[in-house]
């Protein structure tokens, strides 16, 4: 991902100060919403832009080897299918514990006789990092989705702490409820239990705003809707003519797939949820194939 230099900094911060939104600043300079707020944050607590150089020894390889590397693997890749050489990848469950296994069955019960209609009202959120083939990087990305359709998105540049996750909320969440002309008191808000998410800060904010909260179990990936939606996303990637050659190319693709996914796709995921609640009721709280 290209560096913002110094200059390009002051000037973000300087749009900001003449009254320009974070969201009209990463527009007009080109950048991702989320580094807008870092620089922001960064002048107004330390007083400069200056950036610490990262720790570590320096790249032996450059831009031109892992390209040819890429291309190597690719033509290795080739020759083993054509030999009838084919991998398979292991479908990754969470290790589920006798307290998970507790939890996610208390869960089930309690929401057995929610209707479709009442999981409708939930915003369904959740981080991801989609990658770039052949060890290309990935890019981290936080969205969220509802009956409504696909909310808003962002892409997270560096750590996501819990001020960073705070802003998110802020900007991306309660801003899709305004574009969608919904108010906290329409819907229930989902996130999993990640620390950031459950930091005493991050739940006087979701006091503080009246955001109703989806106790949600630990270890349940299957029980959400939104990793559908990801995988969803990942699919119409890899269908796209070209390849993927950058993390800044990455960017642009997700932005191009995220906005092509309709209503009914959204929809058709959270309708699924009385069956998700039946299936772990039906292996004692114990993992499912969603």
């Amino acid at each position: 991902m290209k560096a913002i230099s110094l200059c390009q900094r002051e000037r973000i911060f300087t749009l900001l100060q003449e009254g320009y939104s974070s969201r009209e600043v990463a527009f007009r300079e080109k950048v991702s919403h989320v580094s807008v707020l870092r620089i922001k944050k960064k002048k107004e607590k330390t007083g400069h832009f200056d950036v610490v150089p990262r720790p570590g020894r320096p790249r032996i390889l450059t831009e031109r080897h892992d390209r040819n590397i890429a291309k190597l693997i690719k033509t290795v890749r080739r020759s083993l299918r054509k030999q009838g050489l084919v991998s398979r990848v292991k479908k990754r469950k969470p290790l589920l514990l006798k307290r998970h296994r507790i939890a996610r069955k208390k869960f089930a019960q309690k929401y057995r006789n929610w209707t479709i209609e009442d999981w409708h009202k939930v915003v369904w959120s959740d981080e991801i990092k989609p990658t770039v083939k052949f060890g290309g990087g990935s890019i981290m990305i936080w969205g969220c989705m509802g009956a409504f359709g696909v909310g808003k998105y962002c892409k997270i540049d560096g750590r996501m702490d819990g001020e960073l996750y705070r802003e998110i909320l802020e900007e991306e969440f309660l801003g899709t409820l305004s574009e969608c002309d919904l108010s906290v008191d329409d819907v229930i808000f989902q996130q999993d239990n990640d620390p950031k998410h459950t930091a005493n800060k991050t739940y006087e904010w979701f006091k503080d705003n009246d955001v109703e909260i989806l106790d949600w179990p630990a270890q349940s990936p299957d029980l959400n809707p939104i990793e559908h939606l990801w995988n969803e996303i990942d699919c119409r990637l890899r269908q796209l003519p070209g390849n993927i050659t950058s993390k800044d190319d990455l960017w642009d693709k997700v932005q191009l797939v995220w906005n092509q996914i309709d209503v009914d796709f959204c929809l058709k995921l959270i309708d699924t949820m009385p069956q998700r609640i039946k299936d772990v009721l039906r292996a004692g709280g114990g993992y499912t194939e969603w």
